[in-house]
C-alpha cells in the first residue's frame, strides 16, 4: 500500500498570550499526486504554538476518509516526540506527566491517540523554514489560518 503524505505546520502570534491568534495548515498528497490543502484558525482562549502544531497534525489525519498508511512530516519536535515517546507514557500514567502534573493539551493528545490507532503513521521531522516545499506551503497555510481563513482546496498533479 502506498502511503499518503501529510505535511503539517502551526502558527501562533503572541504565543500563550490571551490575545494570541493561532492557525494550522496541512498539505495531503496521495499516490496519484492529487493534493488537498487545508487551513483554519485555532479556537478557544488557550492558543499556543504547540496547540497549533498538534491541531495541524490532527486535522491532516482527520481529513483521511478511511484507515490509511501515512507519512506525516512535521517541523514540530513537540508533535514528533509526543507521538513517538511521550504519548504511550501519558496514557499509561493516566494522562499525568513524569512530574505527576496533568498533561498539557490532553484534549488534543487524546484525539491524536485515536487517529494513531486508526492509521499506520510514520513520523518524519524536518527543520522548519529551510526551503522544504511542502513544509513551506503548510507554513503559509497555517499563517492564513491564524489570520482567520478557512481553506479546503483540491488540485490535480501538473502534467509532465
Amino acid at each position: 500500500m502506498t502511503a499518503i503524505m501529510v505535511f503539517t505546520d502551526g502558527a501562533c502570534s503572541n504565543n500563550g498570550n490571551t490575545s494570541a491568534q493561532g492557525g494550522w495548515g496541512a498539505v495531503l498528497i496521495n499516490a496519484q499526486g492529487q493534493r488537498l490543502e487545508l487551513a483554519g484558525p485555532l479556537s478557544g482562549d488557550n492558543q499556543t504554538s504547540n496547540r497549533a502544531e498538534l491541531t495541524a497534525a490532527i486535522e491532516g489525519l482527520s481529513a483521511l476518509k478511511r484507515p490509511s498508511s501515512v507519512i506525516l512530516t512535521t517541523d514540530s519536535r513537540y508533535v514528533e516526540q509526543g507521538c513517538r515517546q511521550w504519548l504511550p507514557k501519558w496514557q499509561n500514567n493516566g494522562w499525568k506527566s513524569s512530574t505527576g502534573k496533568p498533561v498539557k493539551n490532553q484534549d488534543l493528545w487524546q484525539q491524536m491517540a485515536e487517529l494513531l490507532k486508526l492509521h499506520t503513521v510514520e513520523l518524519r521531522w524536518v527543520r522548519g523554514h529551510t526551503g522544504h516545499p511542502e513544509n513551506e506551503r503548510a507554513d503559509t497555510l497555517a499563517t492564513m489560518g491564524a489570520a482567520g481563513k478557512r481553506i479546503r482546496r483540491r488540485s490535480k498533479p501538473k502534467a509532465a
